[in-house]
């Protein structure tokens, strides 16, 4: 029903109490940091380890696949970005409709109480659980004082008047405002994975990409777009990004990563990347040949040249 996955590798393999945060965390935006923030003060206060429960797959993907948001991130990136804020422990709850079935109490006592041995516990300020979202802060507290926990609750976090929220990022990115999406989550937003053959059409007309293996559903943004490659060796490797289902060569096309990395010509394949999305240069055309496809990538290479140009 869940598993524990030690992030820091001084953490004994033995369950012992902790202080935990819950939720889903999708995009480990700036609201999420905070709630990461205040559970590392209130875990070092009362000499605890910190550990952060989330969930697998997301329950609107078992409850209504089809209207299911786009994932900000996969569950590596996930990881990966608890592990950069020094969580020590990551809870993975398997969300099935069994799962989802337990009572409010079920989840309390069964999940929080005798599964990770949670001594505190804090919540967003919309935070819902067990059958029915019947349980809240309210019922949390209450069990908490019978029961020798204790619960704090976060309000939201809001930038230039707005809440904070996975949903603001994904229409932020949607909507081709990459600046905005990267004040909401204080990092620009990124998109890792391996990087893979891919069908070498980049090469062929003149332009090779890194072809990146994607783990999302499917991506909250889509077009082209100046980047940075992150992974090799340490750098950052300016370059356009193209993401996309590639209309002028593929018909019914699945969506794409591919970065052309400005003057570099080594074989990574293999190597686990990341990608920053810097800034939207245009949306995803169909073009009526390669040749006008080819010229348009020219474009797209001196547009997002003059972008970093303009940012030294």
């Amino acid at each position: 029903m869940f598993s524990l996955l030690n992030l820091n590798p001084a953490l004994a393999r033995g369950v012992i109490p902790c202080a935990v945060t819950i939720g889903n965390f999708d995009g480990v935006h700036r609201g999420h940091q905070a709630m990461f923030a205040r559970l590392k003060a209130a875990a070092a206060e009362r000499g605890l380890p910190t550990a952060v429960m989330t969930f697998e797959p997301h329950p609107r993907e078992v409850f209504t696949p089809e209207q299911a948001p786009a994932r900000l991130t996969s569950l590596r990136e996930k990881m990966e970005l608890f592990k950069s804020h020094a969580i020590d422990r990551m809870v993975l709850a398997r969300f099935s409709r069994r799962f989802a079935s337990l009572s409010a109490e079920e989840f309390i006592e069964r999940i929080l109480m005798t599964g990770i041995q949670a001594r505190w516990i804090l919540i967003g300020d919309d935070f819902r659980f067990g059958a029915q979202r019947a349980g809240d802060f309210t019922l949390l507290k209450q069990c908490g004082e019978a029961r020798g926990f204790e619960v704090e609750s976060l309000p939201s976090v809001l930038v230039g008047g707005v809440r904070v929220s996975s949903t603001a990022v994904r229409e932020a990115l949607a909507q081709g405002e990459l600046a905005l999406a990267a004040q909401f989550l204080g990092r620009p937003y990124s998109i890792s994975g391996r990087v893979v053959h891919g069908d070498k059409l980049g090469h062929a007309l003149g332009y090779p990409t890194a072809n990146i293996q994607m783990k999302h559903n499917k991506p909250p943004l889509s077009g082209i777009f100046a980047v940075e490659l992150c992974g090799i060796d340490g750098g950052r490797l300016p370059g356009v990004a193209s993401l996309g289902v590639r209309p002028t060569v593929k018909q019914n096309g699945v969506a794409t990563l591919e970065v052309h990395v400005f003057d570099f010509h080594e074989r990574i394949y293999g190597a686990h990347v990341r990608v920053d999305f810097l800034h939207k240069l245009r949306n995803e055309e169909k073009f009526p040949d390669l040749p006008a496809l080819i010229a348009q990538i020219a474009r797209d290479v001196a547009d997002a040249k003059d972008f970093f140009a303009a940012r030294r």
